[in-house]
């Protein structure tokens, strides 16, 4: 990941994503360099248009708090229901000590 990741630094700082520009990244950070996979990463972005594939994305940290949102009423029900199956079983020892 910290590969793409430097990647997209680069592309976000306007700077050619090349492997002498990720591996500075990499040096200047004290991290090893594979630089197989470096050459590989810029051999498979060089025919990507990384603005539309990036527009193309999926955003899922938008789509988690939707997630959250829906399931929040559910919780609430099941509480409700535990609460009231609590209630009755009290209820129902109550009966049993007259």
């Amino acid at each position: 990941m910290k590969y793409v990741y430097t990647a997209l630094l680069l592309h976000s700082a306007g700077k050619a994503v090349d492997e002498e520009n990720m591996k500075k990244i990499f040096e200047s950070v004290g991290l090893e360099v594979d630089e197989a996979r470096v050459r590989a990463l810029v051999a498979a972005l060089s025919e990507v248009n990384i603005d539309e594939a990036l527009k193309a994305a999926p955003i899922a940290p938008a789509q988690a708090p939707a997630a959250q949102a829906t399931s929040a009423p559910e919780k609430k029900e099941e509480k409700k229901k535990e609460e009231k199956k609590e209630e009755e079983a009290v209820a129902g020892l109550s009966g049993l000590f007259g």
